[in-house]
């Protein structure tokens, strides 16, 4: 089997991931570990674990078998206000906001003393088709210096800004130093496919470039390098960005020279969701031609997935990586 290995976080990973299982390749999906907002927030303050939830939608993307779906939909389950209806529609119930996934994490974490064994049991348990690995096992923060000199502390405050998103960010780093966990290390080491992206470059994609070991571990390994180009531009990270801006910050975290391939959605969206997505600050992230300076091959096509929200089309992009 070629080994395929996919570095980001959140959405992104689960989506390309969800297309990827549907091949014979054997997939390593590392995932960042520096989430400090929502409920991984308060069960990373609260228990001390590493921060279960793009973890669980990893395990979730690569779910396999017969229960696949339902155990997908169990893991997803996000606790309402007061739990239920039996509470009568009252607020501020203790599990309000947090997900059965990364409840059910935190609980293997004490039971078998580790986050990497928390995710062994659950991957067993979902009989996922593939390995998901944290990016390190250290607990760190993200800090984000903006081109006026502030600085921001923590993942959640750079991804949903207090400050004035229009001010451009000119440098991350992690405080204090992580380590590439050493079984992430080798699954890159022995990769023949290295997919970064897509995903919001500074919350979710540069985190794991930033940890100590991970551009020596790229630039020793001879894989393809496949960038994935996202679909919006995000306030506070990519406000007026072009793909070749994303692209470019990227690689220079990366310690790479040029990506290989980078893959970008030239399909149009419904007027309306644009018109949605505005309303947000995020606009339609343009395919320009400088794009070619950051990558030896740029591969543009129809990679949208007709929905009612912005998502890159799991199966497509699965298929393009395929045929590399």
């Amino acid at each position: 089997m070629k080994r395929v290995v996919t570095i980001g976080g959140g959405t992104g990973s689960y989506v390309v991931l969800r297309g990827l299982k549907e091949y014979p390749f054997s997939i390593t999906a590392v995932i960042s570990m520096f989430d400090s907002g929502g409920s991984s927030g308060v069960l990373r303050d609260e228990f001390g674990i590493l921060p279960p939830g793009d973890i669980r939608r990893a395990l979730v993307a690569l779910s396999d078998g017969k229960r696949a779906e339902i155990l997908r939909e169990l893991f997803n389950f996000r606790f309402p206000a007061g739990g239920g209806s039996s509470s009568g529609g009252r607020n501020g119930g203790s599990l309000k906001g947090h997900s059965f996934g990364n409840l059910f994490l935190t609980a293997l974490s004490s039971i078998y003393g580790s986050d990497i064994e928390a995710i062994r049991k659950a991957s067993e348990l979902l009989d996922i088709k593939g390995k998901v690995l944290p990016v390190s096992l250290d607990n760190s923060n993200l800090h984000a210096i903006l081109e006026d000199g502030s600085e921001i502390v923590g993942e959640t405050n750079i991804d949903v800004p207090k400050h004035d998103g229009s001010k451009s960010i000119q440098k991350v780093f992690l405080d204090p130093p992580a380590r590439l966990f050493e079984e992430t290390a080798e699954a890159i080491a022995a990769a023949d496919t290295i997919i970064i992206g897509p995903g919001d470059p500074y919350t979710s994609v540069i985190p794991n470039l930033l940890v100590e070991g991970m551009r020596e571990a790229l630039s020793a390994n001879r894989a393809k390098k496949v960038f994935v180009c996202n679909l919006l531009s995000k306030w506070g990270e990519t406000h007026d960005s072009v793909a070749s801006d994303i692209a470019h910050v990227v690689l220079s975290y990366s310690g790479l020279s040029k990506f290989d391939y980078a893959i970008c959605n030239t399909e149009k969206m419904d007027a309306k969701l644009v018109t949605a997505y505005g309303k947000e600050k995020k606009y339609p992230i343009h395919c320009d031609d400088k794009l070619s300076e950051y990558a030896g091959e740029v591969i543009i096509g129809d990679f949208f997935s007709e929905a009612d929200i912005a998502r890159h089309d799991s199966a497509k992009i699965a298929k393009t990586i395929s045929e590399l």
